[in-house]
């Protein structure tokens, strides 16, 4: 996937949530619809973090320079949460406004139009159509703020389906039923910024990557024929790519030669790993004595060993 490609992903959520925007500003302003009007500000809010993930995104695809000798993608850790920001605002917003109109009894019956289910429903497609392509994007890329667009796309189904039910809840005479929508949408709105948070708070303090990745690196160690065993291996987040650490035990009979042959072939098939950005490997000889058991990789072995 190239650079133009992530941009040109930014670019289109941006475009589709300005006319979604509009189309739901028109229908609000027509209808009265508070459902609708909190789709509205959703659709703003979706279009002001487009606006942030574009421009992070051409910052993110830049090349690396003295300044940042690994590229630009940590920062993008960083756009994702200023995205969270926005998500929050534009949640607590809609949820005060469905509260104060229940608690006022400010709930006149909204007009239920054509308009307004149409709206709606072809929201609901839009939105469904950007997830799949954010969410493949985001997974070729492995970058988060796409996964974060992707995430919020995702929950947009659900609210534009609660909307809906606001809208047609004028029809069977229970008008309540459009604040209380309302509601509904700003609880799928918050917990977008959750998500949102949640996953990118990893990636900036320096969590562990799954435990299955880190099994897969210990596995491509140990199966060198040179190496009689690993210990000290570290594996964590810096920013959306991962950063290792490992030390292997090599007989200390090697060369200087060996040893570094050894070295490079490990550091070289675990950054074969996609997610995997920099690999550091310490060659311990046995005879320094440096040798050491690891219950993880003890475990691991014993795992493959009783694999028919």
């Amino acid at each position: 996937m190239s650079e133009r490609s992530m941009r040109r992903v930014g670019a289109v959520v941006l475009a589709v949530n300005v006319l979604l925007v509009a189309a739901k500003g028109l229908v609000w302003w027509s209808t009265g619809s508070l459902a609708v009007g909190s789709e509205a500000v959703n659709s703003l809010a979706d279009s002001g973090y487009s606006l942030v993930i574009l421009a992070g995104l051409y910052l993110t695809t830049q090349p690396p320079d003295f300044s940042h000798p690994h590229g630009h993608e940590r920062i993008e850790p960083f756009v994702s949460l200023f995205i969270a920001l926005g998500v929050f605002a534009a949640g607590i917003g809609v949820l005060w406004q469905a509260v104060t109109s229940v608690l006022s009894g400010d709930v006149g019956a909204a007009v239920t139009s054509p308009a307004a289910v149409g709206v709606l429903v072809a929201t609901a497609a839009v939105k469904f159509g950007l997830y799949r392509y954010c969410l493949r994007v985001a997974e070729e890329t492995r970058s988060p703020a796409l996964t974060a667009t992707a995430l919020d796309n995702r929950n947009d189904i659900l609210t534009a389906g609660a909307a809906l039910v606001g809208v047609l809840g004028g029809t069977v005479g229970l008008p309540v039923l459009d604040p209380i929508a309302a509601g509904v949408v700003s609880v799928g709105i918050l917990y977008t910024g959750y998500e949102i948070v949640r996953d990118n708070v990893d990636y900036l303090v320096g969590s562990a990557p799954p435990e299955d990745l880190r099994a897969e690196i210990i596995r491509r160690t140990l199966d060198h024929p040179d190496v009689e065993g690993a210990h000290d291996v570290i594996a964590h987040y810096v920013g959306p790519e991962i950063d290792v650490s490992l030390h292997i035990e090599v007989e200390g009979d090697r060369t200087l030669f060996e040893a570094h042959a050894i070295e490079t072939d490990i550091v070289q098939s675990i950054r074969d790993l996609e997610e995997v950005d920099d690999v550091f490997v310490h060659v311990d000889p046995k005879e320094l004595g440096e040798w050491k058991d690891d219950e993880s990789i003890d475990e691991l072995v014993e795992d493959e060993m009783s694999k028919p």
